[in-house]
């Protein structure tokens, strides 16, 4: 398995992308490379420094670098050997199993849009996160961000695709998926959500049980949250700001630990052809290490073939 890297994307690049490498490659399955993209004498000059003296990373060139501020379409039309434009071209090629950065978010999506292109069949991809459950474990809440305005046959998808990762990322053999909203009532809501309701209600492929309320976001009544891509982006924040105060006053707790980004790394993108996951831009080596842990389960458990079978079919 072969998991690409970007070694030039975030606020703290490339050393705390090239040290996350490193870790990850002690803690990958045996035969797993990472595929570490940037500028080759710049990463090969850190992995020296670092003292890395395995087999499990392999340096590809990129003579570019794509900025955090630049325009995402015109950055990757304008540099077309960035590290971005390089990782996608391998997933492309299918050179790479999947492909991780913790650069430009907008250039990801871009690079996935156009790049190995959405599954035939979905309407728009979507960003995914995760809520961590009191009684353990995780859910998928999705859009978080890559949707801001959405239809309601595109709330529809965001279910069955929340569905389909739950099931084989999350092991949860029958997710049940509910439709963030203002009240547990069928007829509550915006238009959207409303006429959303409706079409996952009909929806034989998934398990809906209807609409839930913020309240309800770390219990056990949905395994799949499904919103547009602002509300999601709002309720991951909010969360990940709940984990910075917390961590700022002292107060340390195992359930409120999993609300550090740190814990799974990377976003996924649910719904394109080939894996591909967004980090933090201040990601730091443990969270650069288990977004590539995650990239490889979702190779290993054929996350997009299987999206590819259902909305193909």
């Amino acid at each position: 398995m072969r998991i690409a890297l970007d070694a030039m994307g975030g606020d703290f690049a490339p050393e705390a992308i090239v040290k996350g490498a490193v870790i990850a490659a002690q803690e990958v399955d045996p035969d797993t490379t990472i595929l570490l993209i940037g500028k080759e004498d710049v990463v090969k000059g850190l992995l020296q420094e670092y003292g890395y003296t395995g087999n499990s990373i392999t340096v590809i060139n990129a003579s570019q670098v794509i900025e955090m501020g630049e325009h995402p379409t015109k950055a990757l039309t304008q540099k077309p050997d960035s590290s971005i434009a390089v990782g996608y071209g391998l997933l492309k090629m299918q050179k790479a199993d999947a492909f991780c950065s913790a650069g430009n978010t907008g250039a990801m999506l871009v690079g996935a849009m156009f790049s190995v292109k959405a599954v035939e069949g979905i309407l728009r991809p979507s960003i995914a996160g995760f809520v961590p459950k009191l009684s353990g474990g995780f859910g998928v809440i999705l859009d978080v961000g890559a949707n801001a305005d959405c239809k309601p046959e595109v709330l529809e998808q965001f279910g069955e695709l929340g569905s389909i990762y739950a099931k084989y990322m999350l092991d949860i053999e029958n997710p049940k998926v509910g439709l963030m909203n203002l009240g547990e009532e069928e007829g509550k809501g915006t238009m959207l959500t409303q006429a959303a309701y409706q079409r996952l209600k009909a929806n034989p492929s998934i398990n809906f049980i209807g609409n839930i309320e913020g309240r309800d976001l770390f219990n056990d009544k949905a395994d799949v949250i499904v919103c547009d891509g602002y509300t999601g982006n709002i309720i991951l924040k909010l969360a990940e700001s709940l984990y910075d105060i917390l961590n700022d006053k002292g107060i340390h707790d195992p359930f409120f630990d999993k609300f550090n980004y740190e814990a799974e790394g990377g976003s996924p993108i649910l719904g394109i052809n080939g894996n591909a996951l967004i980090a933090h831009g201040v990601s730091s080596p443990r969270a650069v290490c288990n977004m590539v842990l995650q990239a490889q389960k979702m190779a290993s458990s054929k996350i997009s073939e299987r999206f590819q079978k259902k909305f193909s079919a």
